[in-house]
């Protein structure tokens, strides 16, 4: 009888060891991976410095290319007119020659710039002003009531497209003086988008505002001062804006014709005198004259917080 031993392998008395960590790199086909190299971090100040930069080229390039553009135009205009238009060049040094005095005084018709541009601005003020005292208030009222609405929109509609130098003979006549009938042309002319514009904005005015004064029992000059002018403010400073623009447009159109001193006469003047150069000095002095105007009305209504006023 053939006996089979089976033999059984011994347990070892102590736990086996654990098994010894592989490297990625010599047993796994995986390759390890790699960790990325950090990105060097632009230092703050940095960022600000290039943020600034572009900034600033992105607001002063655009209006250099502009002013290039057209000067660039203005030379081939020169060139090709046979030196009857000046250029940029020549006009330029009389522009330094005129600057270098310009309140000079050599009798009431010889005057520097500085004193016409002051004269045209005191008559701008003076029926501007007029015009603001009296299409304001009138602008209140006409968008108060429907009935006057409904009254004087047929003589607004009729006037206002009138071509400012039409009112001007009126005005030689009713006042019997140049400067009146400037200052009344002024007026006549820059009374309208101030006074539409006010009017308009009463009437958009929510109506139920006008229904919490109904029950509140408020009077007319409360529901004026209290909730039509803050409603209004942005459409009125939106007239006050047109009107001025307006009033440089036709303070210059009317010293031409009523003579004196004022920019516009001067330019006139140097046209009968053959002198364009102080033409085109002119127009820009014109121009610049009338965008610091506009930027002082802008930033008179940027002073308020309405968002309307702001955009």
């Amino acid at each position: 009888m053939v006996s089979a031993v089976f033999h059984f392998p011994a347990e070892s008395s102590t736990a086996a060891a654990p098994p010894a960590p592989v490297s990625p790199t010599a047993a796994s086909p995986v390759p390890a991976m790699q960790a990325a190299p950090a990105t060097p971090r632009t230092p703050a100040p940095a960022r600000d410095w290039a943020a600034l930069s572009r900034a600033f080229w992105l607001a002063v390039l655009p209006p250099l290319c502009g002013l290039g553009l057209l000067v660039g135009v203005w030379s081939l205009v020169a060139a090709g007119s046979g030196q009857s238009i000046p250029g940029p060049l020549a006009t330029w040094q009389q522009a330094v020659e005129i600057f270098s005095d310009p309140f000079y005084r050599n009798g009431p018709n010889d005057q520097g710039v500085g004193w016409n541009v002051l004269a045209s601005l005191q008559r701008v003020a003076v029926g501007f002003g007029l015009a603001a005292l009296v299409g304001i208030p009138a602008g209140f009222v006409i968008g108060r009531f429907n009935f006057l609405s409904r009254m004087f929109n047929p003589l607004i509609s009729l006037l206002r497209p009138v071509s400012p130098l039409a009112w001007l003979p009126i005005g030689l006549l009713v006042f019997k003086g140049a400067n009146p009938a400037a200052i009344w042309t002024i007026f006549i002319c820059s009374i309208w988008p101030m006074l539409i514009n006010t009017a308009v904005g009463v009437q958009r005015v929510p109506q139920d505002y006008m229904n919490v004064a109904r029950v509140l029992n408020l009077s007319e000059w409360k529901i004026a001062t209290t909730i039509l002018f803050p409603a209004v403010l942005p459409y009125m400073l939106t007239g006050v804006r047109l009107a001025v623009g307006t009033a440089w447009l036709v303070i210059v159109a009317a010293e031409m014709l009523t003579g004196g001193v004022g920019i516009g006469f001067w330019v006139w003047d140097e046209w009968n005198n053959l002198n364009v150069k102080n033409i085109i000095i002119a127009i820009f002095v014109i121009g610049i004259v009338g965008l610091l105007l506009e930027m002082a009305l802008v930033k008179l209504a940027t002073a308020f917080t309405f968002e309307e006023v702001k955009a």
